[in-house]
């Protein structure tokens, strides 16, 4: 089977860079849709904007990379494309709620059509042509509370929910929808599937209790639930619990504790470090007491210690200072906004949400961040007398370091051209 990837043009903001480069799920979107199609496909093709195809005449795989999607809806998508074996196209139903609430809002990247938006997936069982039917996925979506709100504290009060895909995809053209496909569509649905086959399958259940009573362990923290990687070294006092993946190479020290994440290669987790519902990039490094609440960090990036992040996505190779607070709701009930797909500021659909750091940034000590603000790449904040407190989208063309004089020490790999403009000045 012939698989044809579709370039998506626009760059995600605050990274300034493609969604096909970022991490979801501790991996580069582009890898992890290469390895849920391997089963499927023999080759594969890549189509640049406006490029034409060639004629094909064999069974089509064709999507656009900026897609997220789990293995159990492309299993779904699969299994009923080829039992129709005719030319169809992803579609979901407006009144699916976990599209509804979470896939629609920000985004540019869905065609409506009546009652249905369809999405950039294609199969084709005799190479593409016109007139593709809509083929609509059920997501299966489960209501789950996150978050409860007092009436004085955000547009939406009360006990807030998450609707939670057990078959997920998603657009990522915000990076709202990073912080949904890593949250909402990864870890919470983990977590939905799990407590859905332990209702289901008796055996599953039993196995995991017998697992816990063998090791002498809490169910939550036997290794059916926690996996762990090679070469990690992992203090006694902490406390992890599962569903956890943690990969190789990992330190975490005493009085840790971790529920529900995933961590990559080579992470160094510091004492009395708290991460709950976060993905935690390879090469990380998480000095003492630092706390994340439904967190995305990318790899190689530092979040030093006495820092607060809750419900927001971090880039790579970014160091934040320690110290730090990202607020995650507005003291009077104004509705969140965020970047959309075409780069505007948008109803979010979030009552609750972080903010956003781009890819090679340094945020200093003791900064305060308003909810959903965005600083863009290679971006340096400096606490200082007039910047302490993050209230509006910082651009890179508003970082510190251009006021300095040694500003050319700072490498701005994500905007090369920028830079050589400031340096002719």
């Amino acid at each position: 089977m012939l698989k044809i990837i579709l370039h998506a043009p626009n760059h995600i903001s605050p990274f300034c860079e493609p969604a096909r480069e970022l991490r979801i799920q501790n991996s580069p979107l582009w890898l992890h849709q290469r390895n849920l199609f391997a089963p499927y496909v023999t080759r594969e093709m890549e189509l640049k904007q406006g490029e034409r195809m060639q004629p094909v005449r064999e069974p089509t795989i064709v999507y656009r990379d900026n897609l997220f999607f789990d293995e159990f809806y492309i299993q779904a998508f699969m299994a009923e494309a080829q039992k129709r074996n005719r030319p169809v196209r992803a579609a979901f139903r407006a009144d699916d709620p976990a599209f509804r609430e979470h896939a629609l809002p920000l985004s540019n990247s869905y065609t409506p059509a009546g009652s249905l938006y369809l999405a950039d997936l294609w199969y084709y069982p005799n190479g593409p042509m016109a007139g593709a039917e809509p083929l609509v996925i059920d997501m299966q979506a489960r209501e789950i509370g996150y978050y409860h709100v007092p009436t004085y504290m955000a547009d939406q009060s009360g006990d807030l929910v998450f609707q939670v895909p057990l078959r997920a995809m998603i657009a990522i053209d915000s990076w709202v929808h990073v912080f949904i496909a890593d949250m909402v569509f990864s870890q919470f649905a983990r977590g939905a599937r799990f407590e859905k086959r332990l209702k289901e399958d008796l055996g599953f259940k039993m196995k995991i209790i017998g697992k816990a009573i063998y090791e002498g362990r809490q169910v939550l923290e036997c290794s059916e639930l926690v996996k762990i990687g090679k070469g990690c070294v992992i203090d006694p006092s902490a406390v992890i619990h599962g569903p956890t993946i943690i990969g190789d190479n990992v330190t975490i020290n005493a009085g840790a504790v971790i529920e529900n994440c995933v961590i990559g290669n080579n992470v160094n987790v510091s004492q009395d470090v708290q991460l709950m519902l976060s993905v935690i990039g390879d090469g990380a490094f998480l000095p003492f007491r630092t706390a994340m609440f439904m967190t995305t960090v990318m790899e190689n990036s530092m979040v030093a210690q006495n820092t607060c992040l809750q419900m927001c996505v971090i880039g790579r190779n970014t160091f934040i200072g320690a110290g730090s607070t990202w607020t995650d709701y507005n003291l009077i009930p104004i509705p969140m906004r965020a970047r959309d797909g075409n780069g505007n500021l948008s109803l979010s659909n979030r009552p609750v949400l972080g903010g956003c750091v781009g890819h090679n940034c340094r945020i200093g000590s003791g900064m305060i961040i308003y909810p959903a603000r965005t600083i863009e790449s290679d971006v340096v904040l400096a606490a200082s007398h007039d910047r302490r407190v993050i209230d509006r989208d910082i651009t890179f063309d508003q970082s510190d370091h251009h006021k300095w004089k040694l500003a050319h020490l700072h490498q701005t790999p994500y905007h090369k051209k920028s830079k050589a403009e400031v340096e002719s000045w």
